[in-house]
């Protein structure tokens, strides 16, 4: 029987009393922002931001737990805004959606920062006894590609290689983790042509393979198309995330079709909807995707969001992580 792990891909709403005292905070310090550091006060102010997300995580019961990524203003794309090859230019659309980010722009040779390892630090350090397993999140190579501007490699594939090298570089700063989240919207946003398909799952499979923690490669916003799925399926991944809110039809069929790991990630719940699913709407789901695939038993199953879960007021977005977790434990109803 497949063991059931209650997780998210991250990016948690910043509680509301945070958003407007960084915004104060911020605009008191913009040389340091600028400079690409944060002053002490507002070091502080996320230090508290992350404990409280991680209490959130905790009373829900998650079997795995993030840091919430506050800090990543830039969404997805926060890894690259803080390399200093990197300008952060004009304000461009997060994909089709109300959210927007800076764009990354690569103006020299990428190195790792250890910025995502430092969060992680900080978050391991934060754990209370009784919490779940501490859980990375990452952009996937070919999403944070897909999300800068190169002006240093000169060629789509080159770039894709060197972001891959950066974020295994960063990989291999991190502390423990048991699981990596690798958030990759852009196979399906934005799919790549082929030959830079075979090269995007390479990519993936590099980072993937930097780390000994359970990788998960988390597609949404839709179905990934055939030939990129296919090219994904040669990763050395522990599971497939799929969007099972946007498109189960097309992600059912490229696991009929192509098949997929041994474990999976399922995204149950609309990171942008705040109507709440249901426990037993959410057992009933993993137990429809089962009936589908007869023939293939998942070792482990992660019940997750469909997206990240910051486009979502806070107490919306802590409700859906309950859901999750009383899913995973077999309850069948979320209490007050």
């Amino acid at each position: 029987m497949t063991e059931l792990v209650a997780t998210t891909p991250g990016l948690l709403p910043l509680p509301d009393w945070a958003k407007g005292e960084l915004s104060d905070l911020k605009g008191h310090q913009k040389s340091d922002l600028i400079d690409g550091t944060e002053g002490e006060a507002v070091t502080e102010a996320y230090d508290r931001v992350r404990a409280e997300e991680l209490d959130w995580q905790t009373e829900a019961g998650l079997d795995r737990v993030v840091g919430g990524q506050a800090r990543w203003d830039d969404n997805i794309a926060h890894p690259l805004s803080m390399a200093d090859a990197v300008d952060t230019r004009g304000i461009v659309r997060y994909y089709d959606n109300n959210n927007f980010y800076r764009e990354p722009v690569v103006v020299g040779e990428l190195t790792a920062t250890g910025d995502v390892a430092a969060e992680l630090d900080a978050t391991a350090e934060a754990l209370d006894d009784g919490a779940g397993d501490l859980q990375a999140v990452l952009p996937g190579p070919y999403s944070l590609a897909d999300l800068a501007t190169d002006e240093q490699y000169g060629d789509e594939a080159a770039f894709l290689d060197a972001v891959a090298d950066f974020l295994v570089d960063e990989v291999e700063q991190f502390p423990d983790v048991a699981t990596l989240f690798l958030l990759e919207p852009s196979l399906v946003e934005n799919p790549p042509e082929a030959g830079i398909d075979e090269r995007a799952g390479a990519a993936i499979d590099r980072v993937a393979t930097a780390t000994e923690a359970d990788v998960v490669c988390h597609t949404y916003w839709g179905a990934v198309p055939e030939k990129p799925y296919a090219h994904l399926m040669d990763a050395d991944l522990d599971a497939v995330g799929f969007d099972f809110v946007s498109d189960h039809e097309a992600n059912l069929y490229n696991i009929t079709e192509y098949g997929t790991t041994d474990d999976i990630a399922l995204g149950l719940v609309d990171g942008q909807n705040t109507r709440v699913e249901g426990v037993e709407t959410v057992r009933e789901r993993v137990e429809w995707v089962g009936e589908q695939i007869p023939a293939q038993s998942f070792d482990t199953t992660y019940l997750t969001a469909n997206t990240e879960l910051f486009y979502l007021p806070v107490n919306r977005a802590r409700e859906k992580l309950a859901v999750l977790a009383r899913a995973a434990a077999g309850e069948e109803e979320v209490t007050a």
